[in-house]
């Protein structure tokens, strides 16, 4: 009974000493997680690649390869630019961990930002059978439908995600507003980008949804009002110059009208916009020449843009006549 006792005691001490024997290499690769993270965060991508791909890699165990450090590995690379490899790195991940929400996310998110959106639905599809409430993938997939033109079913997404959040970032509030605007209903567009305006008043794209809300609710004042804050808030953008040259031209005001898209060519000679608008105002004035040349010049540099089409139809209508 004495030696049984004496070769259990034995046994379970050389169990024991394995055992801690094999825990301090695993104490010490998971340093190199912990390097990696450091490294990423202070903005040394490369060099955190090169870690988590020696962590991940060096084993042949699948439950080493932590889902944590795939994701890592992953960002890594978006931020280096490397965005197929990025792509590699999540499929990867998502084969060893296909419930794992984070790496659902990123990867879901990065299908998107490349327009794989068939690719960003199942993803985020799978994150909420994970997370029903989650509310990345909520406002993810609404985003998704949005892009499809499937603008009520990204309603669904949106509303759940506002039942979830007591305070709703004006940020959704217009992206709300813009599947409405999309769909023509301009009242219900209006309420909820006036709603996104009252919490955040700076935001130049905010006030461009509002004029055209405006503008389908025939508040064409009010809208070019809201669209002249915009342009302000951002001088730089040219495409609401744009719509402010459209604008005043349909309104009669072929002066200003001309003179808006002057400021556009100011910046950008090639803006083949800003050349239509012109032609339109000449023709407007009588000045059919120089408007016909314009639109010659345009369906010749694009004939295969929708400006190049349009006029090209102007120039084939006007010479039936």
């Amino acid at each position: 009974m004495y030696l049984n006792h004496k070769y259990i005691l034995i046994v379970c001490l050389g169990i024991l000493l394995s055992g801690c024997s094999a825990g301090f290499p695993l104490q010490q690769d998971r340093s190199e997680y912990v390097q990696a993270r450091s490294a990423y965060e202070e903005g040394n991508y490369q060099q955190a690649i090169s870690l988590l791909s020696s962590y991940i890699y060096k084993t042949q165990n699948v439950a080493r390869r932590e889902a944590r450090s795939y994701r890592l590995l992953g960002l890594s690379y978006e931020r280096l630019g490397q965005t197929d490899r990025a792509m590699e790195v999540y499929s990867e991940a998502l084969e060893f961990h296909p419930e794992y929400v984070p790496l659902l996310l990123e990867a879901a998110r990065l299908y998107q930002e490349n327009g794989l959106i068939t690719r960003s639905i199942e993803l985020y599809e799978r994150a909420l059978a994970e997370e029903p409430l989650n509310a990345q993938a909520l406002t993810g997939q609404a985003a998704n439908y949005a892009r499809l033109g499937f603008y009520s079913k990204a309603r669904t997404f949106y509303d759940k995600f506002f039942e979830l959040t007591p305070t709703v970032s004006p940020y959704y509030l217009a992206l709300y507003a813009s599947t409405f605007l999309q769909q023509r209903n301009y009242e219900q567009a209006f309420i909820h980008i006036t709603q996104a305006l009252e919490q955040e008043n700076t935001n130049p794209d905010f006030w461009r949804l509002s004029a055209e809300a405006r503008r389908g609710l025939n508040m064409n004042k009010e809208a070019l009002l809201d669209l002249q804050t915009a342009i302000m808030l951002a001088p730089e953008r040219s495409d609401f110059l744009a719509y402010k040259a459209l604008w005043l031209y349909e309104a009669g005001a072929y002066d200003s009208s001309l003179q808006t898209a002057e400021q556009i060519l100011h910046k950008s000679p090639d803006n083949n916009l800003a050349l239509f608008v012109q032609a339109l105002n000449w023709q407007k004035q009588g000045n059919q020449t120089r408007a016909r040349a314009q639109l010659t010049q345009i369906a010749k540099a694009t004939p295969l843009s929708f400006i190049g089409q349009v006029a090209q139809k102007m120039l084939s209508t006007s010479t039936t006549r």
